[in-house]
Formats: structure tokens, sequence, C-alpha cells
């Protein structure tokens, strides 16, 4: 009898599956208003408002304080708030940060601080114990010097790696655009404004704006609100209140027409495009889910326009995407991509016409149905997350939005029709009134993104600056400027008594959290025989190699015989002041004009190393000295800090980026010789 009531059980199992049409999505259920989850809300005396989420799945409590503070200008000490949070944390007026971390430690809480939010979570027996803590840091915190001095170092090794991240760069140039450098979003953080920070200016900053007439917190996990509410009451209702004014700030400028602001990066063998515009978004705009919808179509994914024309299509880059922000002070548009320079007008290409094409085609019922699919998914994996209930609930209070606003969510997305989003992309999107930001090459792709629109050069810092790629007009050759340099580091008759030179160097790579020390040697003996030999940690000593015509590299025992491109990149680096005769050796040298090398004018030349290879040199105009070497995918090495060893200056600071190093490394000399016995078994290994 049980084998038969299987058997019948699989039959009409079969049967129902046999009848689903599996080339055809589903359709959807109707949407339903849902239940977001309880909470509670109350204001004590002082104004603080509380909002409580209670859930007791876990033993755990977390405690939110947020501040509405508004953007914040920070002017000339632009970077201020960024490191206000690790100076607050580090220190009260009773407790040292160690003696905090332990008390922490001990019950496997954790407390944190931020410009505009002060939080704690702890499990829920050790509530009174983490509330202890994170009062005592909101009401006495002690700013200590060392942490600041800490907290200001690590900023401005930051922005130094930060100048050679494309992306960081196309950001700022387009917060600058889009702002003005006077606004809280355009504002740039640089060592200059770095330097100017003071601790007064993080006790100013905490004078100003840490009052619970402008706060909310957000209480959350295995508490009620009886015992919630006798705890805000205990720990935060005598905070005094005090008056708070926020900066106004006027609406962003309209952009009336397309211009490509375009910042050289000579060492780029990619180009950051970046293509952004200030738009009205607030939270609670009737277009919203509309323009949700809208935006995932177009690059909200790997699914999206931009993902499938420009990476599974065309293969230019990796990924393409877009977002259209919300806020209650100013929203941006964003498109972006990295890709190859030799394709970086194409690419534009291409986003030009996805952003026209969605303004001017209706999207497909199946673009629409995936879109609303995916925003349903995501919204509903939010609800998993126990302190979501509170969140929207803070969202509604902040921006003004009706109770019901997120239990109707779904509703409104499946309200969304093929005209909505037509419509939204016709008043949202605007290919031709946008800044495009393009970090890249300039010598490379400037003249192919022409035809565009105007382009307008920008340096770092968002300055207008010359085109990079004009030729200097002058009565000069290669050769001139060669001649230049070994002139500039002790005459050609020094030059040409030199047999041999070693130069030992040491940098510090901080990666994750971990700083590694990172040991260089560099063996050149005349003609070309020449080795660098770098202590690696983990992997030990790397060798790379070149020795009268032979190139190599040695690593983990190891030894790898280099093909073409490289060996002849190993001939330039092997020979021993080539720049006395790279015409001798068959290196073709070109004149391209000058740039700027840290702010100075410097002479370019182009240097043909056969097998395919090429590299340039940069000379300081003023001083002759050569100052960067761009290896091309290799990365860039900037040289300074010449100093004179037995007659003949050689650089003792070498900064290198790019190629495979995630960060930028400076090795500096430890010990330079000249003229000095080398054993040839070096360059035999």
């Amino acid at each position: 009898m049980k084998k038969i009531l299987t058997l019948a059980l699989a039959l009409i199992a079969f049967g129902a599956t046999a009848q689903i049409d599996r080339t055809k999505l589903p359709e959807p259920a109707l949407a339903k208003e849902l239940k977001i989850g309880d909470y509670e809300k109350f204001t004590l005396k002082n104004g603080l408002t509380v909002i409580v989420a209670e859930n007791h799945k876990l033993p755990t409590v977390s405690w939110t304080l947020s501040f509405i503070t508004g953007p914040i200008t920070e002017g000339d000490k632009a970077g201020y708030t960024g490191i206000y949070g690790q100076v607050m944390r580090a220190g009260t007026t009773s407790k040292s940060k160690e003696a905090l971390n332990e008390e922490i430690d001990f019950m496997g809480a954790s407390v944190s601080a931020g410009a505009t939010s002060v939080s704690a979570f702890s499990l829920s027996k050790y509530k009174t114990e983490v509330l202890d803590i994170m009062t005592d840091v909101l009401f006495n915190p002690s700013f200590p010097k060392d942490e600041f001095d800490r907290a200001i170092e690590q900023t401005l090794t930051g922005l130094k790696q930060a100048k050679d991240d494309p992306n960081t760069i196309a950001g700022n140039i387009g917060g600058i655009l889009n702002y003005g450098k006077d606004h809280p979003y355009g504002e740039r953080t640089t060592e200059e404004t770095v330097n100017n920070i003071t601790i007064d200016d993080l006790k100013n900053h905490y004078a100003r704006f840490f009052k619970p007439n402008i706060a909310y917190l957000v209480v959350i996990g295995d508490i009620n609100k009886k015992e919630a509410q006798k705890l805000a009451k205990k720990y935060f209702g005598k905070w005094k209140n005090g008056d708070v004014t926020k900066e106004i700030f006027p609406a962003p400028k309209s952009i009336e027409k397309t211009v490509i602001s375009l910042v050289d990066r000579p060492s780029a063998v990619q180009s950051v495009i970046s293509i952004s515009y200030p738009v009205e978004n607030k939270p609670g705009n009737g277009d919203a889910e509309a323009i949700s919808i809208m935006n995932q179509i177009l690059g909200g994914g790997g699914s999206a326009r931009l993902f499938m024309n420009l990476r599974e299509d065309k293969g230019y880059t990796y990924g393409a995407y877009s977002n259209v922000g919300s806020s209650r002070y100013s929203a941006t548009f964003s498109a972006s991509a990295s890709v190859r320079n030799e394709v970086t007008d194409s690419s534009l290409t291409q986003f030009m016409y996805e952003l026209k094409r969605i303004r001017e085609e209706e999207v497909t019922q199946e673009e629409l149905d995936l879109a609303k699919n995916f925003l349903r998914g995501s919204f509903a994996r939010s609800l998993e997350n126990r302190g979501t209930a509170a969140q929207f609930a803070l969202s509604a209070q902040i921006n003004e939005l009706p109770e019901d606003h997120y239990a109707n969510y779904l509703k409104r997305i499946e309200a969304v029709t093929i005209a909505d989003v037509q419509r939204v992309a016709k008043k949202y999107v605007r290919p031709g009134k946008a800044n495009i930001v393009i970090v890249g090459k300039a010598e490379e792709i400037a003249d192919k993104l022409r035809p565009f629109a105007e382009i307008v050069f920008y340096d770092l810092d968002g300055n207008v600056t010359e085109d990079p790629t004009k030729k200097e007009i002058a009565d000069i050759s290669p050769r001139t400027i060669l001649d230049k340099y070994i002139e500039a580091i002790g005459g050609r008759s020094v030059v040409d008594g030199i047999t041999s030179v070693v130069n030992k160097s040491q940098a510090t790579l901080s990666m994750g959290g971990q700083t590694f020390d990172i040991g260089r040697a560099v063996y050149q003996k005349g003609p070309d025989k020449f080795a660098d030999v770098q202590s690696v940690p983990v992997q030990g000593d790397i060798y790379q190699i070149y020795n009268s015509g032979d190139a190599f590299l040695v690593a983990g025992g190891q030894k790898q015989v280099l093909p073409g491109p490289f060996a002849a990149l190993m001939k330039y680096q092997g020979t021993l002041f080539g720049e006395r005769f790279y015409e001798d050796i068959g290196f073709k040298l070109t004149y391209k004009g000058t740039s700027k090398v840290n702010e100075k004018d410097a002479h370019r030349i182009e240097i043909d190393l056969g097998s395919g290879q090429s590299v340039t040199e940069y000379y300081d105009v003023e001083t002759g000295l050569k100052v960067r070497v761009d290896l091309g995918q290799s990365g860039v090495i900037d040289l300074g800090d010449y100093r004179e060893v037995n007659g003949v200056k050689i650089p003792h600071s070498f900064s290198q980026k790019g190629g495979q190093l995630p960060v930028a490394l400076v090795f500096e000399s430890t010990e330079v010789t000249v003229n000095s016995d080398i054993d040839d078994a070096i360059f035999n290994k």
C-alpha cells in the first residue's frame, strides 16, 4: 500500500511539473502591504528621540546615536571630520585608550565614534556596562595628542597613496565640477588642509554638534521599551541641549552643456571614465521607485545594459555601472568604468549610446520584470536584518516620510510601468548636460576625445591647466637633453670614469593593517651588467639580472629566462649610464615636449627599446636632472634627492608606483658606493 501511495504522489508531482512553461518568467504575485516590524519611539525632555526595535532572537543589544548635522564645510581644515572619531574614541578624561579597550574586549563588545555618531554593541547582560563606556566617550572625550598626531600621519599617508588612485582623482574632480570647491560635496582634503587641523578644531566640532536635540538614539535587540526608556533617561536624560546652526547651501548650478574634463596620468594604461551631474532626488520623491527601476536596467548590476554592452559585448572593461543617488540635500547621477587606453573613445561612445537609448526608447517588459524582481529580492533580504525596522523608522523621521512609507514600498514598485521608466529617464538622464571626467594618459586619448565635446585639462587639485599634449616649440633634440643631464650629474669625463655603482635602499609597505620592510640592492657594472636584488618578506630574495645580453629572473630557487620585451627593458636598465650612448646601442629617441612632474616643467623623451617596448624619461627643464621614468605597464619611478658620491650625483630616493604594486613604494638609499669592486658572481645566479 505504501509503494502505491508513493507512486501516486510521484505521478501527481510529475503531472504538475509538466504544466509549467519554463521558457517564461513566473508571474509575480500581487504586492501586499508589509509588516516591517514593530518599534517604539519616545522623546526625552532634552529633545533626544529614541527608537527601540525589540528583538529577542539573540542576547545582544546595539545603541547607535546619530547626529543630524547636515553637510559640514571644513574649508582650509578639510579632513578633520575624517579623523574626528578616531581621536574622540581614543580616551576619556578618566580612562586611556588602552583601559577602554581592555574593558570592551573583556565583554566581547564594541564602541565606536565618528564625526556624526557614537555607537556601542554588546551582549544584553553587559548593556549597562557598555553604556557606561559609551557615555564616558560621549560626555568626557579627552582628544589625546598622541592619537591626534597618529591620525594626522595616517591621513597624510593615505593622501599620498590616493594621488595615484585614478578613481579617487575622478571623484575629487567630479565633486569640484558639480558643486564647487566651497561646497562640502566639492571640498578636497589635501596635505595642506590636513596640516592645518588642530585638536581645537575637533573640540569645536564636538561643542557645535554633539547636542541631544539634533540626535536620534536607535536601540536594537534583546530589550523592551520600558527598560530602554529607563536606561535612556539614566544615561542620556541629563545631557543638556543647545542651539545648533546648520549650514544652508544654494542648489548646485545647472550644467548647460557636456564638457570633458581630462586629468593627465602619463603612466596610465587604463582610463577612468566618470559621467556625473547633480540631480534632485530626495527620499520620498514620487519618482523614487521608477528611478530605481530605470537605473537597475541602465547600470545597476551585471545584467544591466552598460555592463552587458561594455563588458560582455565589447570587452572594454571589467564592469560599467550607473547610480542615481538619493539625498535630502543634493544627489548625484553617476556612470563610470575603467577601460583600456586604446578604447577610451569607443567606451565613451557606448556610454552615450546607452544614456540616450534609455531616454528615447521604451524598455522591454522582460527588463522591467527583471528589475522589479531584483529590487523585491533586495528589499526582502533587508528585512532579514533585525535592525531594519528601526532604521526605516529613523529614515522616516529624518526625511519626514509617512509612517507607512516602507510598508508600501513593494506596492509602489509594482505600480511602475514602462512609460514611467521612460518618463524618469528623460527627466534624470542628461547625456547632453553632464560633467565627463576622464583620468588617463592624455597623449594617447585626448585627440580621440575631441569630437565628443570641448576638453578642459585639470591637475590633481582641480585647477585648470595647460594641454599636456602640446609639443614644446624649441630648437631642442633628445641628445641635447641627455647631454645636459650628463653634465648636471658631474660631466662627461667624470661619468666616463665610473666603472660601478651599488645602491642599497629600503622601503616600508603598509597593507591590511600590517607593515613590511623591503630591502633592495642594485648592482651596476660597466658596460652592461646589472642586478636588482629585492628582499621581500615571506618570498625571500628576488633577483632581476642582465648580464651582457642575457636577462633572467631568479625567485624561490627557480631561474627564468626573460622574453624579448622584458629583455629589452633589462638592457635599458642594465647599461651603466646608458644616457651617454642610447643611440649607439640601438635605441630610438623622440622628443615628446614638456609636461609637469611635481609641479615643475620637464622634457619628455620617448625611448624605443625594440621588441615592442618603450619607456619615457622626464628631465627637469631647469636642473637637467632625470626626475621620472615611465616604464609603461611595469610602472613609474620618480627619482629625487640627488647627492654627490665620488664626484657624480646619484639619486637617493626612488618612488615606485603602478605595475604590479598595489600601493606606491618609496625606497630611500641607505648606502651608495661608486667604483667599488663587485664580484661577478652576483650577475651569474
